[in-house]
């Protein structure tokens, strides 16, 4: 069976390093707020080119204590609205309605599954105060137009960068696009923990200290709480994996991409509609190779019979989702085709040469 992603075999490759950290922070006796959560911020820091890194339990409290503290800062009001697209992860959405702020939904391009940035200045009213953009699947979602919109509306843009650490929009980092951004350090991730973990990235220095505080049950030097905080911190041990294995990102990133590559000039079945390649080649850095198919059942069911594990990124969108039932009678075409044929091959930097081309055969037998 050719795995939809060996975690095993990935973290593999570092075991003599990931070790030898761990027995180090096993043996300092300090297991949370320590050296290696300083360490993997600074680098974390450096490498996405911001000045503010903040590590946080995963990377869905990256972003709800993001807005979370912009509430408390009074840069935004419970009832605002936020643009999103309706195609993303849950989670998304959880971080939004959590702090008691309104998403407004906004379809992605067919093309590329990331937000449609022209289709967003129709959706702007008044009480419209952010744009979260999601770079989905691993690929930067960022314009010159989105940009002008943000600052023609004074609109923050939050950036949901859990699937695309290592991508860039005309050599900037995502993450240090915006005004800030969510990082996920799942195990599935392009860098992943050994468990959960996550990270805000932001510029403003005020704006990092209060996510920090935040994240310490609101409290700025030990039992006085200046807010009413979260429990979310990064600790010691996963910071120390994800140090170590934060050296070999861009590595294993470009293994992703030449696997892609492959995967878009050898797939040749008509049945099967592939994602684009983009212009810049470091604007995606292929979390999932996403294809999309109407016969998605058969065709899953077809390669599970040939050894090949798929899954599906994702089956229902947040709009259809029990959840959020009162939004269960909205309709957004091109979502929900999206969700209804979409499939995810195998894609990782572990995965060997015949692995690709019996996937790639496999599916062009079809």
């Amino acid at each position: 069976m050719i795995k939809f992603l060996d975690l095993q075999k990935i973290n593999l490759q570092y075991q003599e390093e990931i070790e030898a950290k761990l027995l180090e922070t096993f043996r300092s006796g300090w297991y949370l707020l320590g050296n290696q959560v300083k360490s993997f911020e600074q680098n974390l820091s450096q490498y996405i080119g911001s000045p503010n890194a903040i590590g946080v339990a995963n990377g869905l409290d990256a972003l709800r204590l993001t807005f979370k503290a912009w509430l408390e800062l009074g840069q935004l009001k419970v009832g605002d609205e936020v643009i999103v697209p309706a195609n993303t992860y849950i989670a998304s959405l959880l971080a939004i309605t959590d702090n008691q702020l309104k998403p407004v939904f906004a379809e992605p391009a067919i093309g590329n599954y990331n937000l449609d940035i022209s289709k967003i200045e129709a959706l702007i009213t008044p009480k419209t105060k952010a744009i979260m953009v999601v770079h989905l699947y691993g690929q930067a979602c960022w314009s010159e137009e989105l940009e002008a919109l943000a600052k023609k509306y004074d609109l923050k843009i939050i950036e949901d960068n859990a699937q695309a650490i290592g991508a860039e929009w005309n050599g900037i980092k995502t993450g240090n696009l915006g005004d800030a951004a969510g990082f996920s350090f799942y195990p599935g991730k392009n860098l992943g923990a050994l468990g959960d973990g996550g990270a805000v990235i932001c510029k403003d220095a005020l704006l990092a200290k209060t996510i920090r505080t935040l994240a310490n049950y609101g409290s700025i030097e030990k039992y006085i709480n200046k807010y009413q905080g979260l429990n979310s911190r990064l600790d010691e041990m996963q910071a120390a994996v994800l140090d170590v294995k934060l050296k070999y990102i861009d590595a294993d990133n470009k293994k992703r991409r030449m696997i892609a590559e492959k995967y878009i000039s050898s797939i040749t079945n008509s049945k099967i509609t592939l994602p684009n390649l983009p212009e810049d080649p470091e604007a995606h850095v292929w979390h999932l190779f996403v294809i999309r198919t109407a016969q998605r059942a058969k065709l899953q069911q077809y390669l599970q019979q040939h050894e090949v594990q798929t899954l599906i990124h994702y089956p229902v969108p947040p709009h259809k989702q029990k959840a959020y039932k009162y939004y269960n009678h909205l309709n957004f075409p091109i979502t929900e085709k999206i969700h209804d044929e979409i499939l995810s091959l195998p894609i990782s930097p572990v995965m060997e040469r015949e692995e690709v081309e019996r996937v790639i055969s496999v599916l062009n037998k079809f």
